[in-house]
């Protein structure tokens, strides 16, 4: 784990100290590992002045150091990605209430909690390989496990939160019993066992060794927009769809954060989430790691997100995601999925 990056402070004279420290440091602890990010903390300090000092890590990792440190711990504003891993620090009672009008008008209601707020989306999607697959066997989350897939599904592992919150999800909408007869399909299919990230998944796709998975979009997007010729070559041979359509819609999930109940500069911290939520921060996920913005005014202008098309997106609030993880869990665990 790196050491907090020393504090930069202008100090005009040593009276003024307190007021600088207040106003011109931020320390956000962030488990989000996306160079394009440093973009955008960069015109927070442009728009603002205020100094942002970093520590990135796991989010265990995170979440542990910040129990450690307690009432002098020096964060301010704790980010991550997946809404159960959000919901994870809220149970431990790390979040403190933030009151702000900007919040609550700019980021949907079934995109925030009343301790954190979700600033990206990212759709987890199917992927399959054309010329192995009909997309009509492939509309909805539930046709993974259906007998016209055997021997053709890859996927990454089912301990992965990218998978527990499709789980959880997937329970919300079908129930615990659906649910599991649901992951024991899916586990029958398999092509291979469970390897790899959602990278790996697309190129397994597109080479053949499998005909369809799921992928979070952003590494969909990612890919489109390579240089390399052996990236672009693969993702024509892929096709996505946006499962379930007519029924409850495709699962989404977030990129957020919240203020920290012992963050020593309260003032910067709810600027910082208040700039998130701007139009320009918004272009900045949208351009920068090619996920949707959370504020219908935020423009996109991301060619490869574009291409993916319009989607109807499932509107479960995403704090419920985290009540059904740890059954989840259990439920992939007795399907074999691991």
């Amino acid at each position: 784990m790196s050491s907090l990056r020393p504090f930069l402070l202008v100090i005009a004279t040593t009276c003024t100290l307190p007021a600088l420290a207040q106003e011109n440091v931020l320390n956000l602890y962030s488990a989000r590992h996306y160079q394009t990010d440093e973009a955008l903390y960069a015109n927070f300090t442009k728009l603002t002045g205020t100094i942002i000092n970093r520590i990135e890590g796991k989010e265990d990792e995170l979440l542990e150091r910040i129990k450690n440190e307690g009432a002098n711990s020096p964060a301010d504003v704790f980010i991550t990605v997946d809404a159960a891993r959000l919901a994870q620090a809220d149970a431990l009672g790390l979040f403190e209430h933030v009151k702000s009008r900007v919040l609550d008008e700019r980021i949907p209601a079934n995109l925030r909690s009343p301790d954190w707020f979700a600033f990206s989306t990212r759709a987890r999607v199917i992927i399959y390989n054309k010329a192995a697959v009909n997309p009509a066997d492939v509309q909805n989350y539930e046709d993974l496990a259906g007998p016209k897939l055997k021997g053709k599904v890859c996927v990454r592992s089912g301990a992965h939160p990218y998978n527990l919150s499709l789980g959880s999800a997937l329970i919300h909408h079908l129930g615990e019993q659906k649910t599991e007869e649901w992951a024991r399909g899916l586990v029958a299919n398999f092509a291979r066992t469970p390897k790899g990230g959602d990278t790996d998944q697309i190129r397994a796709v597109a080479a053949g060794e499998c005909g369809v998975s799921i992928s979070n979009t952003y590494y969909i997007a990612r890919l489109l927009r390579s240089e390399k010729p052996e990236d672009r070559k693969a993702m024509e041979k892929i096709g996505v769809i946006w499962p379930n359509q007519k029924t409850f819609g495709t699962h989404i999930n977030i990129s957020g954060g919240g203020m920290l109940k012992t963050a020593p500069h309260k003032d910067a911290a709810v600027k910082f989430l208040e700039y998130l939520a701007s139009d320009e921060a918004q272009a900045y996920f949208a351009n920068g790691n090619n996920e949707w913005p959370v504020v219908k005014s935020a423009k996109v202008g991301n060619a490869a997100l574009e291409s993916l098309g319009t989607f109807k997106p499932d509107s479960l609030n995403v704090g419920i995601l985290a009540k059904n993880t740890a059954l989840a869990q259990k439920i992939f665990d007795r399907a074999g999925w691991r």
